[in-house]
C-alpha cells in the first residue's frame, strides 16, 4: 500500500509501490479532491497527477493510482475543494509586504486612533527621522473627514510625517514635511494633483496624486535590502492565502530586477507577470522593455514562465476616495471633477510605439471621464497601427479598475478587445462612500461586472492590495455577493451586477491567464498545463454565500511544488 500524506500535514511521505507500466510515475498525486477544472470538456474530477511541473492526469482516484510510483508523493485531499491556481490580476506585491514590515495604519478607527498610533511611532523615532505610513481611510470615521497637518502637528511637531490614504492616491503631511517641501499658501497645484486648502487658503496638509510627490521625493529611499524583504514577505503572505500567481500592476525597473532575482533563487515561489510603471518618456527601463517585448513569451520558449515582464502600466487619473478620479460631471460632495495625469498626444505617441513593439498596455482609469478617454486613445491607436504592423496582432490591452464607466461606454470594451481588469473588493469597500461622491444615477455603470460579461468581455479579477486585503476568498465573495464583509449592501447598489460563481472562478483563474497571454499553459486543470492548484477547506461553488468568507487555504501548489501547506491544528 502507498503511504498517504494528509493535505494539512507539513511532512512529506513517499509512496512505496510502483506505478502502472504504461504510465511513467508522477512526482505528486492528489487523491479524493473535489476538483473544479474550469475545463468545459471535463468540468469536475477527483484526482490530479503531475510530473515535472505539468499535469499528466485529471480524473478519478482509480485512474490516478496508475501514476503512483516508488518516489511519488501522494496527497490525500480528504474532500477539500481544488481549483486552478488563483491569480491576483492587479497587485502591488512590495506594498503587501511593506504593510507588514512598516507603519501600517489599516483599521484606524478615527483621528484619535490615528494620532495615538502616530504618537507611538514618534516616541520610538529619533529626532528628525521621517515617519511614513499607509492604510488609513476616513470613510468609516465619525466624522468622515481627511486628517490635517494641524492634527498631526499635535503629536509630531518635529519629525516630518507623510501618511498615505489606503488607496495610495492621497496622503496627509504634517507642518514639518510641508515646510521641507516648500508648500505654502503661495504653492501652485502640480498638473494631475492638488494641494488641498482650507477656507483661509492655507494648505491643510492633504495632498492628492501628483501633489504627493512634492513631499515624497524628499523621503530617503528604502534600502534595496528592505525592498527585497518586503517582496519576499508579500509573496509569503500571498502563498498562504492561496494565490499561485501575481500580476504586478506597475513597478519601477529596479523592483522588476529584484523580482527576477528573488524568483530565480526561490525566495518568491509564485509566478510573476509584471508591468513597468510609466512616469514619462525618460522612464528607466522603457527602452529595454520595448526592445524585448516582441519576443517576450515564456521562459525557455514555451515552458511555464515564473517571471514575465512584457507590459507597461500608465496611470491616467486618481482614485474615487480621494476625489482624484476624473469624472464627466463634478463630484457631489466637494468642488472639482478630478483630473487626468497625462495628455492625449503624449500617450498616443507612447501607445503607438508600444503596439508596434508588442508591449501590452494596462492603464489605470477609475472615473467615467478617464475610462472614456482611455478607450478613445486605445481606439485611435488601433486605427493608426493595423494588425499587419503589430508585433502581436491581438494586443490584449487592459483598463485597470474600470470602476465608474458611463453605460454607453461599456460595450466598447468588447468591441475594441480591451480587457477590464477589475477588483471586486473595491465595490464592497466603495459602497459606503461612492453614492455620496457621485450619486446613484452615475453608479449604473459602476463595478458593472455582469454587464461587461454579458456583452462578451472577460474580466481579469484582482485585489489592488495593499489598497485592499489581498485575499482571493474576499474577491470571490465580493463578486458573487456584492455585499460588504458584514453582509451590508445599501440601497441602489445594483445587486444585479453580481456574477455567477462559475464566472467568479473564471475571473480568478483562466481569465487572468488570458489577460497575460498564458491561457495555453495555465489557468485551468488540464493535462499538459502547469500544475498550479489552490486548495481550500470549503467548496466555494456550493457553500452558502454567508459561509464563503470562512474558507481557509489548505495548500498552494505552483508548478507541482507545494508553496504553502496549512499546519494541522
Amino acid at each position: 500500500m502507498y503511504a498517504r500524506c494528509p493535505l494539512a500535514l507539513a511532512s512529506i511521505l513517499l509512496a512505496s509501490t510502483a506505478g502502472c507500466a504504461s504510465h511513467p510515475a508522477a512526482e505528486i498525486v492528489y487523491l479524493n479532491g473535489n476538483v473544479y477544472t474550469v475545463d468545459s470538456r471535463q468540468p469536475r474530477a477527483h484526482a490530479v497527477a503531475a510530473r515535472e511541473g505539468r499535469i499528466v492526469y485529471v480524473g478519478d482516484d482509480a485512474g490516478a493510482r496508475a501514476f503512483i510510483g516508488g518516489a511519488t508523493e501522494v496527497v490525500e485531499c480528504e474532500g477539500a475543494a481544488v481549483y486552478p491556481g488563483f491569480t491576483d490580476a492587479h497587485v502591488h506585491l512590495e506594498g503587501v509586504g511593506a504593510r507588514e514590515l512598516r507603519f501600517d495604519l489599516t483599521g484606524t478607527t478615527g483621528i484619535p486612533d490615528l494620532l495615538r498610533r502616530l504618537r507611538e511611532r514618534v516616541d520610538a523615532a529619533r529626532a528628525g527621522d521621517w515617519i511614513v505610513g499607509r492604510g488609513w481611510i476616513e470613510t468609516g470615521w465619525e466624522p468622515p473627514r481627511f486628517p490635517t497637518r494641524f492634527d498631526l502637528d499635535t503629536v509630531a511637531p518635529e519629525n516630518p510625517v507623510l501618511l498615505y490614504r489606503s488607496d495610495g492616491h492621497g496622503a496627509v503631511a504634517n507642518g514639518r514635511a510641508l515646510a521641507l517641501a516648500g508648500i505654502t499658501r503661495a504653492a501652485e497645484d502640480p498638473r494631475g494633483g492638488a494641494v488641498l486648502r482650507g477656507e483661509d487658503g492655507e494648505p491643510t496638509g492633504m495632498l492628492t496624486d501628483n501633489a504627493v510627490a512634492l513631499v515624497e521625493e524628499l523621503i530617503p529611499r528604502a534600502p534595496a535590502a528592505e525592498r527585497r524583504r518586503a517582496l519576499v514577505a508579500g509573496a509569503r503572505i500571498y502563498a498562504e492565502r492561496g494565490w499561485t500567481a501575481v500580476q504586478i500592476a506597475g513597478a519601477p525597473a529596479e523592483e522588476l530586477a529584484d523580482l527576477r532575482a528573488l524568483v530565480a533563487d526561490g525566495s518568491i515561489p509564485l509566478r510573476v507577470y509584471a508591468a513597468l510603471l510609466y512616469a514619462d518618456p525618460a522612464t528607466p527601463g522603457l527602452a529595454e522593455l520595448f526592445s524585448d517585448a516582441a519576443r517576450a513569451r515564456a521562459d525557455g520558449g514555451g515552458t511555464p514562465a515564473r517571471v514575465t515582464v512584457r507590459a507597461l502600466k500608465v496611470v491616467l487619473d486618481g482614485a474615487l476616495g480621494s476625489r482624484g478620479a476624473a469624472l464627466l460631471l463634478p463630484y457631489l460632495d466637494a468642488p472639482g471633477a478630478g483630473y487626468l495625469l497625462h495628455g492625449d498626444e503624449e500617450l498616443l505617441e507612447l501607445f503607438t510605439a508600444a503596439l508596434r513593439a508588442g508591449v501590452q498596455v494596462e492603464t489605470h482609469a477609475i472615473g467615467d471621464l478617464a475610462n472614456r478617454r482611455i478607450l478613445d486613445l486605445y481606439e485611435r491607436t488601433f486605427a493608426l497601427v493595423p494588425p499587419t504592423e503589430r508585433a502581436i496582432p491581438e494586443p490584449r490591452w487592459r483598463v485597470e479598475h474600470a470602476q465608474i464607466v458611463d453605460p454607453a461606454d461599456l460595450p466598447r470594451f468588447r468591441s475594441l478587445g480591451v480587457i477590464p481588469s477589475m477588483q471586486p473588493s473595491h465595490a464592497i469597500s466603495d459602497l459606503h462612500f461612492a453614492p455620496s461622491r457621485i450619486g446613484a444615477e452615475r453608479l449604473r455603470g459602476a463595478y458593472a461586472w455582469r454587464s461587461l460579461i454579458e456583452q462578451g468581455s472577460i474580466i481579469a479579477a484582482g485585489s489592488d492590495a495593499p489598497v485592499e486585503v489581498g485575499n482571493p476568498i474576499i474577491e470571490f465573495y465580493a463578486a458573487v455577493a456584492r455585499r460588504d464583509l458584514e453582509g451590508y449592501q445599501g440601497p441602489e447598489w445594483y445587486p444585479e451586477q453580481a456574477v455567477s460563481r462559475e464566472d467568479a472562478l473564471r475571473m480568478l483563474t483562466i481569465w487572468p491567464a488570458f489577460a497575460a497571454f498564458e491561457e495555453e499553459w495555465r489557468g485551468s486543470i488540464e493535462v499538459g498545463k502547469a500544475c498550479d492548484l489552490s486548495i481550500f477547506s470549503r467548496d466555494l461553488m456550493t457553500v452558502d454565500t454567508d459561509l464563503i468568507l470562512g474558507a481557509k487555504c489548505l495548500m498552494t501548489v505552483v508548478g507541482g511544488k507545494i508553496a504553502y501547506r496549512r499546519p494541522r491544528n
